[in-house]
């Protein structure tokens, strides 16, 4: 059986987290995507501590399919560094990681 992950990035738009999350899914890289907003992130960039509204994507898709995904999200993610964190699925009911394996699988 695949190994799955869930893949977080956060993005500073609405619109820019349904388009991470719209291109995953059509490119078959994750089976699903779900946006969490508004959140607050505090954070230090280039020497200053900012605090804005961010938009959360977490991705489910398989190891294999990760490479593709993360060269994805730092192509497109506008960014220049983005969060993209993989943390593995230890366990999931049978049919849900069926479904996964299925909606990343290049060959449909």
């Amino acid at each position: 059986m695949a190994a799955y992950l869930t893949v977080l990035t956060t993005t500073g738009s609405e619109e820019s987290a349904h388009a991470l999350a719209r291109a995953a899914v059509k490119g078959r890289l994750a089976a699903c995507a779900q946006i969490e907003a508004p959140i607050t992130s505090v954070y230090r960039w280039r020497g200053e501590i900012h605090t804005d509204p961010e938009w959360r994507v977490h991705l489910k898709t398989t190891d294999a399919r990760y490479p593709a995904l993360e060269a994805l999200l730092l192509e497109t993610h506008p960014y220049d560094v983005p969060e993209i964190i993989a943390t593995a699925i230890d366990r999931g009911s049978d049919a849900y990681l069926r479904w996964l394996d299925e909606e990343t699988d290049t060959r449909r």
